[in-house]
């Protein structure tokens, strides 16, 4: 298996379990991700082949040992059908047990990066992968908090407000997903190149950057402010946190709890939809930090439900 810089390779005598934790509960989410629209093709088919040789080097280790022959098996002939993706989703779920590393949250967002690995393994997402993505991430609301669910789940519902994919949604679901998709089987599903469209999709950025209808909690939570608002000045946003039980914090913290995007932008973001402050928290929930990137009017709805 790639086992990314020579520096590191030391370490992966000491981590295998691990890895065959997580190359499960991805393949399980590449099997779905890749069924998802009920259409096979080549490309799709391709990654499976390529995530065999991937992970070939754990033969002797269960439950490779097992599930590995069983997809030679499968794709002997090049060809994996419906009934095959059925029996070898069903194969996964029996052979995850509760993992001995991970917790759920964990398991569940390694599963989604899988999907989305498989989703674009024909480096194409179609409308009917989005809406059953879309209702993948309905069903797994429990994993609110977690990157990158709340961006996934925003993105979806902006992209999908009209019932269609345009070309520059397109392009912003891809380079999502591209920048998720933490590892490569024989490659990149598709190479970065210049795209034509990066400016009609930094306009999307915003409203899929902030989490869709966030659950927000006042009582001991710290918030911090970017943008101007269009309702108050920042001060009588700060003092309706206080009155409620929260703090407000200027500068962006690993304590702070929530970031709120003022509607009107800021001056200063005249050549991207949004600054400093935002990218810096969607960086610390990459990194695992579970700040909530909030829309100011799900704000003001929090305070008046309050």
């Amino acid at each position: 298996m790639s086992q990314g810089h020579s520096d590191h390779s030391h370490y992966y005598s000491f981590t295998k379990r691990q890895r065959v934790d997580k190359a499960v509960h991805t393949l399980k989410g590449m099997l779905h991700g890749i069924a998802i629209d009920d259409e096979l093709n080549a490309p799709e088919i391709a990654e499976v082949l390529n995530w065999i040789n991937e992970y070939r080097e754990l033969v002797d280790r269960a439950p490779f040992s097992e599930l590995i022959p069983t997809l030679d098996r499968i794709m002997a002939d090049g060809i994996i059908d419906q009934e095959e993706i059925e029996d070898l989703l069903w194969v996964c779920k029996n052979l995850s047990p509760e993992s001995e590393y991970y917790d759920e949250i964990t398991n569940e967002i390694q599963i989604l990066e899988g999907i989305l690995h498989g989703v674009l393994a024909d480096g194409h997402v179609s409308l009917t992968e989005a809406e059953r993505l879309r209702d993948w991430v309905n069903d797994h609301d429990h994993l609110k908090g977690s990157y990158p669910y709340d961006e996934l789940d925003a993105l979806l519902l902006d992209i999908l407000a009209d019932g269609r994919i345009d070309d520059a949604e397109q392009e912003t679901l891809q380079k999502f997903f591209e920048d998720f998709i933490q590892y490569s089987f024989a490659k990149r599903v598709r190479q970065e190149t210049s795209r034509i469209h990066e400016g009609l999709s930094k306009q999307r950025a915003l409203p899929a950057i902030c989490a869709a209808c966030p659950e927000i909690d006042f009582q001991s939570k710290r918030f911090a402010f970017t943008g101007a608002s269009e309702k108050a000045p920042r001060s009588e946003l700060a003092s309706e946190v206080e009155k409620r039980g929260g703090a407000f914090t200027p500068r962006l913290t690993l304590e702070t709890d929530y970031l709120v995007v003022g509607a009107a932008g800021n001056p200063c973001w005249a050549f991207a939809c949004y600054g400093r402050k935002v990218e810096k928290a969607a960086e610390m929930r990459k990194q695992g930090h579970p700040i909530v990137i909030v829309h100011e009017l799900d704000f003001w709805d929090a305070v008046e439900d309050g």
